[in-house]
């Protein structure tokens, strides 16, 4: 018998990724209550990556570490067999800052890398890395400090968290660094951006964590002190690579310092995930995320899964759902689209859209149904 696969990325701010598909298979179900529905949510790296991973069968796993302010939080990370889903964005993410208070020059990865040690700690071979979301620009020097690293200023002093105090970095004491030379890091990035310049963590990623132009300036200049110190004294040379400026910087250190490779974040997870295992014998697949728009044609979650469909079934028919959609027809066919639905073609309110997102979004895949899936 053919079935659905419903494999959508989180509503951002309003629905996981698990919550969409759940509301997605009811409204499938009014109209064919027969139909056998797989719940595959997906993520792409960023937030809701441990979500999708214990969704396909991980198990997670809780600890306490420090969050983007030091303050304690307890964060998750995924772990099947000697594979660890690790997401930077539970522990030092923009929504784990205390009172929602940005705190661009003192954020630190920190948490991030004890997620790492708590993983190896657990017999972790493989490290999946998710890159995004995060409220720092240290360029990953926190995450250096958790693996057992100190940074010191010329008088030995060790600096304070964040990236505007690495301008005072004058070496790097490593003598109680954590060898992890045993473990394969791959980090999941959608982005290409290098550390440093126009184009780097703090020009582009700065000010979405609250930074005003001259606090880009102090985290550039952190930032490009940071690179000279570490790839002088370690002999990597890593600060131009595509995705170094991912997670304000985290790439650069898990490239440097981790020995990590990087892969298109959606790519990766559709593979952890099994997703392809899905498709054989599907009749429609439905993803989505809350705004289909430009961002949505460079990576993002939808199009990642309509090619992996396209790729192992080329006539399988892939259609969206989003709270909304600025792309056109033929921006969505480029992207192996068929259609899009949106909750703002039911209700033009967005206030009410984020209000009642589960049950429009179950009226909505009712009109999925009946256009893709009545007999």
């Amino acid at each position: 018998m053919s079935h659905v696969v419903v494999a959508p990325d989180k509503f951002k701010g309003t629905l996981t990724a698990t919550a969409v598909a759940r509301h997605v298979a009811a409204g499938l179900a009014r109209v064919r209550p027969e139909l056998a529905v797989v719940q595959a949510p997906v993520a792409d790296g960023g937030d809701g990556t441990v979500d999708a991973a214990e969704a396909a069968g991980y198990r997670r796993v809780e600890i306490g570490v420090r969050g983007p302010t030091g303050q304690p939080v307890t964060a998750s990370f995924a772990l099947l067999d000697e594979t660890a889903v690790v997401e930077s964005a539970q522990a030092c993410g923009l929504t784990r800052l205390p009172g929602g208070r940005p705190a661009p020059l003192t954020a630190t990865s920190r948490g991030a890398g004890e997620l790492i040690v708590a993983a190896i700690r657990m017999r972790a071979k493989r490290i999946v890395l998710g890159l995004g979301g995060v409220a720092c620009t240290d360029g990953g020097a926190g995450l250096v400090t958790a693996l057992g690293g100190r940074l010191l200023d010329a008088s030995g002093a060790e600096l304070p968290p964040g990236g505007a105090a690495l301008a005072r970095l004058d070496r790097i004491d490593v003598r109680r660094l954590r060898d992890l030379a045993g473990a394969e890091v791959i980090a999941a990035t959608d982005v290409d951006n290098p550390l440093l310049g126009p184009h780097g963590a703090a020009a582009v990623y700065g000010p979405q964590k609250g930074a005003s132009p001259a606090d880009v300036a102090l985290l550039e200049q952190g930032l490009a002190r940071w690179a000279d110190v570490a790839e002088e004294s370690f002999g990597f040379a890593r600060r131009d690579e595509p995705g170094a400026g991912a997670a304000g910087g985290l790439g650069f250190a898990v490239l440097g310092f981790l020995g990590a490779t990087t892969q298109p974040g959606i790519e990766l997870m559709l593979d952890l995930l099994s997703f392809a295992g899905h498709l054989p014998g599907a009749r429609l697949v439905i993803t989505g995320e809350g705004a289909l728009d430009e961002q949505t044609l460079h990576g993002k979650a939808p199009a990642g899964v309509a090619r992996a469909a396209a790729a192992a079934s080329p006539d399988l028919p892939v259609v969206a759902v989003s709270g909304v959609c600025s792309l056109s027809p033929g921006q969505l066919r480029s992207a192996g689209i068929a259609r899009a639905y949106a909750l703002t073609d039911i209700e033009p309110d967005l206030t009410r859209c984020r209000e009642q997102a589960g049950p429009l979004l179950e009226d909505l895949a009712e009109r999925v149904a009946r256009d893709w899936l009545v007999p």
